[in-house]
């Protein structure tokens, strides 16, 4: 078993490597509402602007060296300025 010390430091480490958000392989965020750990839980909060895409079909959060952190296909319109809300869980399997 896993310490929940440890879970909580590498949940930390994470959303230290989390620079941005690459929306559609090409379309970057790189403020943040919210980015914080909260019992090994990385929550983002941003904001997509109306017109900088259409649709997103993929979400990569990368460091600020350009690596993947982490790559989820998804299919959102985006007809308005759209605040996601992106949580990432980091537990013991």
């Amino acid at each position: 078993m896993i310490p929940k010390t440890f879970i909580s430091e590498l949940a930390q480490f994470t959303n230290t490597q989390i620079a941005k958000v690459v929306l559609n392989g090409n379309y970057e965020i790189d403020t943040f509402r919210i980015k914080k750990v909260e019992a090994g839980i990385v929550e983002l909060e941003y904001m997509i602007p109306a017109g900088s895409v259409a649709e997103v079909t993929l979400i990569e959060l990368k460091s600020s060296k350009g690596q993947v952190v982490s790559s989820n296909e998804a299919y959102v319109p985006i007809t308005s300025d759209t605040v996601i809300k992106h949580t990432m869980t980091v537990k013991e399997v």
